[in-house]
């Protein structure tokens, strides 16, 4: 078993879960959806979890993707954090 593997929790591939917070508007789901296909060619649009928050200024997106390895993950992770309309990448 290589290091890698050794200090990985998850076992890939694997549906893997990715909350995305930004404000409302301003094609936000467009943006993220886009950013995610680079990452996960497969990921379908019609599968992003939207709920708005109470007063309606931001947004929830979560998106499921099929995580491949760690080193897909931290680079999704790290092109949605900088964006600069996402706040949150959980």
């Amino acid at each position: 078993m290589s290091a890698d593997a050794e200090q990985s929790l998850i076992e890939f591939p694997t549906p893997f879960p990715i909350k995305i917070m930004g404000e409302a508007g301003a094609g936000l789901e467009a943006m993220v959806v886009d950013i995610v296909r680079r990452h996960d060619r497969a990921f379908v649009a019609e599968s992003v979890e939207t709920r708005m928050s109470s007063g309606g200024k931001y947004v929830s997106l979560t998106c499921t993707v099929t995580a491949t390895s760690r080193e897909m993950l931290d680079a999704l992770y790290r092109e949605l954090s900088r964006h600069p309309h996402i706040k949150y990448v959980l």
